[in-house]
């Protein structure tokens, strides 16, 4: 591992929290604003020390460990991968774009807010960067305070409904993560991931460990059929709190896919793989049908959130290189595609305080820049060659087709939906027969401020892939290695379970393979 002198993953974890203790001195709400934005671009300089990263290496960097409570066997581990590289610098990108985007939007309790938009990125970028399972749960549970507040205290009509809901499922799935946490600890006697990852469990403790983190992590993706909180979190929360939901929250459930459950119990995923495939697939056409029938935008992003995440649980789960590769593409670009389109629908919303797609069409006439804008960022969710999203698809396409050809046919009626809803939004948008008077502005310089940072990367990524391929690259060979250098578990002989279940499960199993 390389460690370093200078401690800054804690600064950049940190920073954002520390700042939260100015805001209460403020006093005016423009102050707190103006504060807010200049420490995210703050937060963004002080990540200029990440570009060091090598992209030769697997091993963690930037390494910070000191003794905690050793009677109880906590150390304070920090360090950063070519994987969590990705997911930080991201959750740093956001935090001046959702102050940018929330700056006319909300008038009440803004101090508050701005505080839970500091704590939130302080708790996410603590997830993607905790080595010690005692302190990833930590910020891991962290994060769940301040997102249940931006949606039940600055939400729509139906907050309460929604942050409930939202409360409940992710601490249903942190309360098995605990469990799993713990039996991990009495098995491996320790709480350190890179000690755990270097030792080989038994198959039925694996089994056992794999169910309470996937479904954890699969709540928090969210797959089908977890996945009824995530529309109605959309719906209700605000701008910022949606582009947080989407761009980074989701991306917690896979990156504890890759962080935990592949890694610590390898011989499980693989005896798992057929069921996490079939839902995945049931994911991607479930919420592709979904979205296509939607006459709310925010419920049909939300929707098409549930099918493009399926690819990363796909992708995963097939075990390939390009599967892998293709995972993580997807995950980032889906955090910038999406999040622009949910900022997209909130500048939109300030002008017509509407979000149904029949009060809103028309915009091509009237405001240009802003369907420029709106265009763009629907043509690379859809994955239209040239933009980000088209080389996570391709790369999972990739992988599916060389690990079966079957699950990957069935994955094509879900890009076509993708293309499908997509299109009718924006041919709606633009050409549709407008409902009422316009006389709206469009786009000020605040609003293309955060649109043109997030423009650029659609077309960044989508043309040159290659750096980012190269800083993550090392990490998956590392990961990829554990399933191909051992043998395959004998799965139907290794769990107890009724005769019928042992015959779909090995069924499923060889069509997978």
């Amino acid at each position: 591992m390389s460690q370093t002198t200078m401690p800054i993953l804690s600064i950049l974890t940190y920073f954002p929290l520390a700042a939260c203790f100015i805001l209460p001195f403020l006093r005016n709400e423009k102050s707190v604003r103006v504060f807010t934005l200049l420490v995210g671009i703050a937060e963004v300089f002080l990540a200029l020390p990440l570009f060091r990263f090598s992209m030769t290496t697997p091993d963690y960097q930037f390494v910070e460990k000191v003794a905690w409570m050793p009677q109880w066997g906590l150390t304070y581990y920090m360090g950063m991968d070519g994987i969590s590289l990705l997911m930080v610098l991201l959750t740093i990108l956001f935090l001046p774009l959702c102050v940018l985007c929330s700056w006319s939007y909300i008038s009440k309790r803004v101090k508050e807010f701005h505080f839970c938009l500091l704590l939130m990125t302080s708790a996410c970028i603590g997830v993607f960067l905790a080595l010690d399972l005692v302190l990833f749960y930590i910020f891991w549970e962290a994060m769940l305070v301040p997102m249940f507040l931006l949606i039940a205290v600055w939400g729509g009509p139906e907050r309460r409904y929604a942050s409930v809901k939202f409360f409940l499922y992710t601490l249903a799935g942190s309360t098995l993560l605990l469990v799993a946490i713990i039996a991990l600890y009495k098995a491996g006697g320790t709480f350190s991931i890179p000690d755990l990852t270097g030792q080989t469990f038994p198959f039925r403790f694996q089994f056992w460990v794999f169910l309470a983190m996937a479904l954890a992590f699969a709540i928090k993706v969210p797959m089908f059929p977890f996945h009824t909180w995530l529309p109605a979190a959309h719906v209700e929360a605000p701008t910022a709190g949606s582009v947080l939901l989407a761009s980074i929250l989701l991306k917690m459930g896979a990156y504890g896919f890759l962080r935990f459950c592949l890694p610590l119990t390898p011989d499980a995923s693989v005896y798992f793989a057929p069921m996490m495939i079939a839902v995945s697939v049931a994911s991607i056409l479930y919420g592709g049908c979904v979205a296509l029938g939607q006459k709310d935008m925010k419920k049909l992003i939300a929707y098409s959130s549930v099918a493009h995440m399926g690819f990363v649980t796909l992708g995963i789960f097939v075990f390939t290189m390009r599967g892998f590769q293709g995972a993580l593409m997807v995950m980032l670009n889906h955090g910038i595609t999406t999040g622009a389109l949910f900022m997209l629908v909130g500048a939109i919303y300030e002008r017509s305080h509407s979000r149904e797609i029949a009060n809103n069409m028309g915009l091509g006439k009237y405001l240009p820049a802003y369907m420029f804008f709106f265009g763009l960022f629907a043509l690379s969710s859809l994955g239209f060659p040239g933009t980000n999203s088209f080389v996570g698809e391709l790369l999972v396409l990739l992988g599916v087709f060389k690990a079966n050809p079957w699950v990957g046919a069935a994955v094509i009626p879900g890009v076509m939906l993708g293309a499908a809803y997509m299109l009718r939004l924006g041919q709606k948008l633009a050409w549709g027969e407008p409902t009422q008077a316009m006389a709206w502005k469009d786009l000020n310089a605040r609003e293309w401020s955060y649109l043109v940072p997030l423009a650029i990367l659609v077309f960044y990524i989508g043309l040159a892939p290659g750096l980012i391929l190269r800083a993550v690259d090392p990490t998956l060979n590392r990961g990829l290695e554990r399933f191909t250098l051992r043998p395959r578990p004998a799965i139907v002989e290794t769990v107890a379970l009724p005769n019928t279940q042992k015959g779909v499960y090995a069924g499923l199993f060889s069509l997978s393979r």
